[in-house]
């Protein structure tokens, strides 16, 4: 069965010009906000080539290495809310796909990719879960398993959009459940957008807590 993501694309997304392999031309592609360089931890944009940023110089989170493909600016942020909100599913597709050539699994890839769990009252209303469709696109570029189901939302938070990160910290705070074990394991979650890091940070001190050995996550765009 194909992807719902799946949707062939004859024009750019974006200006409306001959599409590129990926449903963006090359010359748009060439154009977006590209990260550049920024805290392996965290992936907060950074000024100089320093390898962490303050926040976690003090305090090392759970989430051991992060990497975002965009920074959270045009035309990326209207790509993401188009496919978030408006079931542009094209949308996350071209994005997922070129996420995928401009990040690496590391030296270290993880064993599974997981995405970022909806409850299941969002997942019915949207009818999807962004960050399932990116993990399966990334999934099938790098040759590496996905776990849709390895985490679960056990209860429905507030959304988070307009909350600050300890704000988003307790409202997390229990909120996610594993289905299997990750005993030894190297973990790579998945999402569509970091802002505060809290959601990243929650599950993987859920991770590590059930014994995974080392906690990454991919996203396709950091905030600055």
């Amino acid at each position: 069965m194909p992807s719902l993501l799946t949707r062939h694309l004859a024009r750019c997304l974006l200006c409306g010009d001959r599409a590129g392999e990926f449903g963006i031309c090359t010359s748009c592609t060439r154009e977006l906000p590209y990260l550049g360089l920024a805290c392996e931890s965290c992936a907060l944009p950074l000024a100089s080539s320093a390898r962490l940023c303050p926040s976690c110089l003090r305090q090392p989170p759970h989430c051991q290495r992060v990497q975002a493909a965009w920074q959270y600016a045009y035309p990326v942020n209207q790509l993401i809310q188009r496919f978030k909100y408006q079931r542009d599913l094209a949308a996350g597709h071209s994005l997922a796909q070129l996420a995928a050539t401009v990040m690496t699994p590391c030296s270290e890839p993880p064993d599974l990719l997981v995405p970022i769990p909806l409850h299941w009252r969002r997942y019915w209303q949207r009818g999807y879960n962004q960050a399932q469709l990116i993990a399966a696109e990334l999934g099938r570029q790098w040759q590496l398993p996905v776990r849709p189901r390895l985490l679960c939302k056990t209860g429905a938070t507030r959304t988070q959009s307009q909350l600050r990160r300890q704000q988003r910290l307790r409202n997390l705070l229990q909120s996610f459940a594993l289905r299997e074990s990750v005993e030894g394991m190297h973990i790579g979650l998945v999402d569509d957008v970091l802002t505060t890091g809290a959601t990243l940070e929650a599950a993987a001190q859920r991770l590590e807590e059930a014994g995974a050995r080392k906690v990454s996550a991919f996203v396709l765009a950091r905030t600055p």
